[in-house]
């Protein structure tokens, strides 16, 4: 079941101690989008709980975002929030995560690489990893990376145009403690145009490294 507040959506799980995951949208959509409400309703199926919501300029209803001073803090603010109405909930995650779809993503791994999360998360996932813009592999956006110290779970499709699969199996060998799922035929968003296809298979991975115990080992 999802709640809605202000610009921000919870997806509960049924477990009052499940692991929460703060998870922010992409660069062309808000929270509202249908791919957000699968992914927050699919991992709160799975015993995540989920919160989401919407970086300043969608909330405010522009289409070009923020500056990266501004969406990082708004994500720690969104961070800090989120363990705030746990804690009046009287909810007792046993562990905290951030991430997101392809730029929330990037800004979950910029707040982290410069402590700015507190507490810190027990670690990042990401949907769709946006390491350069398409057709542009000269501008990575990986500098930061290694300056993080939590576990990271990359979540990527093969056909991306963000980052190919050469690319990033590159990225995540200098990287201790990353994982990369690779998503055969997977687009930008991890779907594959095929009919029957569903994200139930990433949702699974995703579960299981979040820790739920309806998922596999966590890490």
């Amino acid at each position: 079941m999802s709640r809605e507040g202000s610009d921000v959506r919870a997806y509960d799980a049924a477990e009052r101690d499940a692991p929460t995951l703060v998870l922010a949208h992409g660069a062309g959509a808000g929270h509202d989008h249908p791919w957000m409400k699968k992914v927050g309703q699919g991992l709160a199926d799975r015993g995540v709980r989920v919160v989401t919501f919407d970086f300043p300029y969608k909330a405010q209803k522009k289409s070009v975002p923020d500056k990266p001073a501004v969406l990082e803090a708004a994500f720690a603010t969104a961070w800090r929030d989120a363990h705030e109405a746990a804690a009046r909930e009287g909810l007792q995650p046993r562990s905290w995560f951030a991430g997101g779809k392809s730029m929330g993503g990037r800004i979950s791994s910029q707040v982290a690489a410069k402590s700015g999360f507190d507490p810190a998360p027990a670690g990042l996932i990401f949907f769709g990893y946006p390491l350069h813009p398409p057709g542009k592999p000269e501008q990575r956006r990986d500098a930061h990376l290694p300056a993080i110290r939590v576990p990271m779970l990359f979540l990527h499709g093969s056909k991306d145009p963000f980052g190919t699969p050469a690319e990033m199996t590159s990225l995540i060998a200098g990287l201790p403690g990353a994982r990369l799922e690779l998503v055969e035929g997977g687009d930008h968003s991890l779907e594959i145009r095929r009919k029957g296809y569903t994200l139930d298979a990433v949702l699974d991975l995703a579960a299981a490294f979040l820790g739920s115990n309806k998922g596999q080992t966590p890490v």
